[in-house]
């Protein structure tokens, strides 16, 4: 046991030190350190007067906003383990995670009040509302104790239980989160990450971008996203504040409160970064005085990558890679090397080593392809309840990351593919992003996705699924020729199929196994796939 390492210890600590810094904003409600501790301290007493303490897992459902981070703060503070799940969540998989968490407590959000009745496991139920909920809502959530809580984080009523006073010894490799995935057959995979794990990841997150108390985020990406998680947690660590805005579907009105918030940092995933290109007005984006922008959720197309380096100039991109099981980053492109190592996922970041090795887990040579693998204190100790799938993925203290991948003679790793979606065709193994970069590059070609699917000749065909940008006028052999011209006869998609958009989950990645299933009728050489 030792001093507590963890974020809501980081908000007490500057609450003590500069308590009227903005810490958590949004639209909506603002709170400085102390006032963001303060709520902490309430809203923790009351869940300890409710039965939680360390080890005690809570469901957070919540919207983009001060809520949401008071409450994840506030069950942290108690040694507990907080479970954040998007709104949108089925019933079904709900009650799969309610299962397999064992979880009694939870916060909603009042408006799916209906999807939260009628399940007797949990007993204490947190209810964020503007305003104290109507009897017809609180009717819904019979037999379970209820609070009220504002979108400010703070109770909607004097709590009767005394605010936490001070934050409990933690043992560090004691859960603080787990993040559910899709795992391969659709049942909901839980990510256990410790308070060892968040700390490591977001101490190297600070180091490399130099992150500062004068920083200010604006984040766009849900807190259920661990990418959008370790935004918050960063800023909270080095005593700086984040902007929480979850309008963008108006992006116009993102990047107009960026500029009045003063803001100096902005991450986002790919998609984000297409619907600043297609709608962000260039009045808009010369008003931001960006120090900093961050990308990951996966590879993003040249071409945008450029616009962003030019578009929000002199800010710099810092182009990442990481997965939930390593509680969001591993490496990292520093971005005085962007130009000379196009297309690389960069190195390192502080505190974990990365590897390419063999099958059987032998180091391989400079250039050569294999699996990518990485160790280091970021690490998750593994699924929740799912010893196979945890071993398939750790093994000998390294994370098989299920990616594959070469470094360079520099050290820069470059990504070849997820492994299970390498292609097999002709005898040859292909890579769906090689593909998808070299179609990017058409200046019709708006977003596209390669999947495999069967071939009546054996094996598999490539299958580019594209997105025109408006107004374009392209027809699929226009599209395989253009491909031709960079890429070997047999790494030229077989059948090229038009869409007006990607499948995508709640964080912008394409859902290509949801594509896949799409498109698994075998496509006959004399009988091409119709559009999509």
């Amino acid at each position: 046991m030792s001093a507590p390492d963890t974020a809501p210890a980081w908000v007490w600590a500057h609450a003590d030190t500069t308590p009227e810094a903005p810490a958590v904003d949004s639209p909506w409600a603002r709170l400085t350190y102390r006032e963001l501790a303060a709520r902490m301290r309430a809203l923790g007493g009351h869940l300890r007067g409710s039965g939680v303490g360390p080890g005690v897992r809570v469901l957070i459902a919540l919207p983009l906003g001060c809520a949401s981070a008071v409450a994840s703060l506030a069950v942290q503070a108690l040694g507990a383990c907080v479970v954040e799940l998007d709104r949108t969540t089925s019933g079904t998989t709900l009650d799969a995670i309610l299962a397999q968490t064992g979880a009694r407590h939870a916060f909603f959000f009042g408006q799916d009040a209906r999807q939260w009745a009628g399940r007797s496991q949990l007993t204490h139920l947190w209810v964020v509302h503007p305003s104290a909920p109507p009897e017809r809502m609180l009717g819904l959530l019979r037999g379970a104790a209820s609070a009220w809580v504002q979108e400010d984080g703070a109770l909607g009523a004097q709590p009767h239980e005394a605010p936490l006073e001070a934050l409990p010894l933690v043992a560090s490799d004691s859960p603080a989160a787990i993040v559910y995935t899709s795992g391969s057959t659709g049942t909901p995979r839980g990510v256990v990450q410790t308070f060892a794990n968040i700390a490591a990841n977001t101490r190297a997150i600070v180091e490399y971008l130099g992150l500062s108390a004068r920083d200010r985020a604006m984040l766009v990406l849900p807190l259920h996203y661990c990418y959008g998680k370790s935004v918050l947690q960063t800023h909270l660590l080095a005593g700086g504040s984040v902007f929480l805005d979850p309008r963008f579907m108006y992006p116009q009105v993102v990047l107009d409160a960026m500029a009045t918030e003063g803001c100096t940092g902005f991450a986002g995933v790919p998609l984000t970064f297409e619907l600043l290109r297609r709608q962000g007005a260039p009045e808009a984006l010369a008003k931001l005085t960006l120090r900093y922008l961050t990308q990951a959720g996966g590879g993003m197309s040249p071409d945008t990558v450029q616009w962003v380096r030019e578009a929000f100039q002199p800010a710099k991109l810092f182009v990442m890679y990481g997965q939930t099981e390593a509680t969001a980053r591993l490496s990292y492109l520093p971005p005085e090397r962007a130009h000379d190592k196009i297309g690389s996922i960069g190195i390192a970041i502080p505190g974990v080593e990365l590897r390419v090795v063999s099958e059987d887990g032998l180091p391989l040579p400079t250039g050569e392809t294999g699996h990518l693998v990485a160790r280091g204190a970021n690490v998750t100790p593994g699924y929740l309840g799912a010893p196979e799938d945890t071993a398939a993925i750790l093994r000998e203290g390294w994370l098989w990351t299920g990616d594959l991948a070469w470094k360079d003679a520099d050290g820069f790793f470059f990504l070849v593919g997820r492994a299970k979606e390498i292609l097999k065709i002709g005898g040859h193994r292909v890579s769906p992003a090689e593909l998808e970069h070299a179609l990017a590059r058409h200046p019709a070609v708006l977003e596209v996705a390669v999947v495999g699917v069967p071939d009546e000749l054996g094996g598999e065909a490539a299958l580019a699924a594209v997105v025109l940008r408006p107004d374009a006028a392209v027809k699929e052999d226009d599209l395989r020729r253009f491909c031709r011209e960079s890429l070997p006869a047999h790494k030229v998609p077989r059948h090229v199929v038009f869409s007006d958009a990607l499948p995508r989950g709640p964080n912008g990645k394409v859902l290509k196994a949801e594509l896949r299933t799409r498109l698994t009728t075998p496509v006959s050489p004399s009988q091409p796939r119709s559009s999509t």
